[in-house]
């Protein structure tokens, strides 16, 4: 009998279709993410996937996802905050999905992120954003492979 070389984990996680949103190159200064969260909160639309970096000038990046359906009105809500933050540009992506991959104790299991990236990586899955916590790591990535990914990540991880 073979062992499982497999890491035992919580769950692997779809959520689609999404679209990734950006407010790029604003000015960093406090309050910048409650801007935006705030409007987008006030028009009644869900963030489901949000990260920010502080890039070499000083300027902020925060990219979120939301329901691809809701796409056109979280722009409508977006512009004129990026505008007030003096942000260079919004980008959107549409038709991407989240995959998470979830469990106990990620921050003492060394090599989980490793091995999901390595995963996406074979089946030539491009990550356009990760977002993690204690115990989840979150990759955005375009629509059309989220069930390649999701076969990839069984793969290498072992489900209870």
């Amino acid at each position: 009998m073979t062992r499982d070389a497999r890491i035992r984990v919580g769950g692997i996680l779809k959520f689609r279709p999404l679209c990734l949103v950006g407010v790029m190159s604003a000015p960093d200064r406090p309050g910048l993410a409650s801007a935006i969260f705030g409007a987008l909160g006030q028009a009644e639309l869900n963030a489901q996937f949000i990260v920010q970096c502080i890039d070499l000038n000083n300027d902020s990046h925060i990219l979120f996802c939301t329901d691809n359906a809701d796409r056109e009105r979280a722009l409508e809500v977006i512009e004129p905050v990026a505008q007030a933050l003096k942000a260079r540009k919004v980008t959107v992506t549409p038709s991407v999905a989240l995959v998470s991959v979830y469990g106990p104790d990620f921050r003492e299991r060394p090599g989980i992120a490793g091995r999901v990236f390595g995963a996406l990586a074979e089946e030539g899955i491009n990550i356009l954003a990760v977002s993690t916590s204690i115990s989840t790591i979150s990759c955005v990535i375009q629509e059309e492979a989220c069930e390649r990914a999701v076969a990839a990540l069984h793969r290498v991880f072992a489900l209870p």
